[in-house]
């Protein structure tokens, strides 16, 4: 038996009528769990009229009703955490563990965005000119949408729909059609929280469901989180059509290991870093850069934590790493091992030969030592459980393979040294940076961004700069005269 898994428009489930289908796995098993619609554009089309009805409404609610019904499902969330966990392991094959710090973490941004009345407060000048006030204002948007990725079907979809709902907009969802049933989970908790039918929307589906949106005139802007190609792609795409868009691509995070490092800290940040959710994390290390005399020493001590790690299903609470998302990208990951070898890579351990589940798609740790930024195994974005050692003379030389990297996204440091590690923050040309912290993901009242070809447009996401994204700025100069004096003035307002 297999689930039919619909959309959500107007405050309830809606069965596809396109006739398209696309399977729905369960990672770990390797078998059929579900059969998600996927959107026709007449669909897109009915869901964003009703989106822009429901804006209507919503734009004109108070801030505190506004955050009363943030607050709702912030408490629905957090009691309903471990369910959600649990329907995230079973589409996606992340260990249940993983799964519920990912709802912990977008559960962050519903508490940030909970602060709308003091976020979407304006500036106020008095007297600007004689009896001239002059005072700013941040006003919604209207309708607008997100195209999350699999890796992440909770966490990303609250970085974008919190902060849009909480400014007044209406925000539609496609979510990866992989692991689609948390989306209406989340669809059912904005419901119970008092959310008016029509201002959340789920739209499952295709590229057909993401181009309707792209070029959709009643749509003010996009949101995503994918890889780079795609992004691009997401980018030019909406800003053609006159949209707003912030897209955010791929990554390849390296972590710059200092001969004074602690090894110990470094192997075990450097594996959990890389290893962790299989390693499909855009935030996950994929590069360490071993400078001089340690690198010996971190490649003995990571080696020698891979066995220990537990490969099975991910609702087992004895695992550690779960299976990848489809076998296909299984064996796309198994080829990048099979071509850094082929390379001159030395494999110190193979994943292809890991003692692993025979049923679902897994694939065990691989550590290469020895590798070179022009091989496929550094210059890709791999996606998997895969680890490059990069050796690298002295701190300069580390920090130029880094800097002359595509993609930067996000960046870590292992040292004891205090003036290094401010050095590197300075030098290093990455959007995010960790010191002796591995995975540097932002909390909630910051903003989450790469650099360079890990992100198109200007704005990153959630935080501050997610409340911009989402709305747009007013600035009202008034005066109210005293009728008794007023006189007609055909010049240009004066300051003095």
């Amino acid at each position: 038996m297999t689930t039919r898994i619909a959309h959500w428009i107007d405050g309830r489930p809606a069965a596809g009528s396109s006739g398209r289908h696309s399977p729905v796995f369960n990672p770990a098993t390797g078998l059929q769990t579900g059969e998600v619609a996927l959107a026709s554009a007449q669909e897109v089309n009915d869901a964003v009229a009703s989106a822009k009805a429901a804006a209507r409404e919503w734009r004109s609610s108070s801030l505190s009703r506004r955050a009363g019904v943030l607050f709702a499902f912030r408490e629905l969330l957090h009691a309903r955490t471990d369910e959600l966990a649990q329907l995230v392991t079973a589409e996606h094959g992340k260990v249940l563990s993983d799964a519920v710090g990912e709802v912990s973490r977008g559960l962050e941004n519903v508490e940030f965005a909970t602060g709308v009345p003091n976020l979407l407060k304006g500036g106020f000048s008095e007297q600007a000119s004689t009896g001239v006030d002059v005072y700013s204002i941040r006003q919604p948007l209207g309708v607008v949408a997100g195209i999350t990725p699999f890796n992440f079907p909770v966490m990303v979809p609250l970085w974008m729909c919190a902060n849009a709902i909480a400014a007044g907009n209406a925000f539609i969802l496609k979510p990866s059609e992989k692991d689609p049933s948390a989306s209406l989970f989340l669809a059912q908790l904005w419901k119970e929280a008092g959310l008016p039918d029509g201002v959340f929307t789920v739209l499952q589906g295709d590229k057909l469901a993401v181009d309707t949106l792209l070029t959709h005139p009643d749509v003010a802007a996009v949101s995503f989180v994918g890889s780079t190609p795609i992004a691009k792609y997401i980018y030019e795409t909406g800003t053609a059509h006159g949209k707003r868009v912030q897209a955010l691509g791929g990554a390849k995070n390296h972590m710059l290991v200092l001969p004074d490092a602690d090894v110990d800290l470094a192997a075990d940040a450097a594996v959990s870093a890389a290893y962790g959710a299989a390693g499909e994390r855009c935030m996950a290390i994929s590069v360490a850069v071993a400078v001089g005399a340690i690198g010996d020493k971190l490649v003995d001590a990571i080696s020698a934590r891979l066995p220990k790690l537990r490969i099975g299903n991910g609702a087992d609470p004895d695992t550690d790493i779960g299976p990848l998302i489809t076998a296909e990208h299984r064996d796309r990951v198994a080829g990048y091992i099979a071509a850094g070898a082929e390379s001159g890579a030395t494999v110190v351990v193979d994943g292809r030969e890991a003692d692993v589940p025979a049923e679902g798609f897994f694939l065990g740790t691989t550590l290469l030592d020895n590798v070179t930024t022009g091989m496929s195994v550094y210059t890709d974005e791999i996606f998997g459980p895969v680890l490059a050692v990069v050796r690298a003379e002295t701190y300069d030389d580390a920090l130029a393979v880094i800097n002359s990297n595509d993609y930067a996204n996000g960046t870590a440091i292992f040292t004891r040294d205090g003036g290094a590690a401010r050095q590197f923050q300075f030098d290093v040309e990455v959007g995010m940076v960790g010191i002796n912290v591995p995975i540097p993901v932002p909390v909630a009242y910051y903003s989450f961004g790469g650099w360079k070809a890990s992100l198109f447009g200007d704005t990153h996401m959630y935080g501050p700069e997610g409340i911009n994204f989402y709305t747009r700025g007013k600035v009202v100069t008034s005066r109210w005269p005293d009728p008794a004096t007023s006189a007609i003035d055909l010049g240009f307002p004066r300051t003095r």
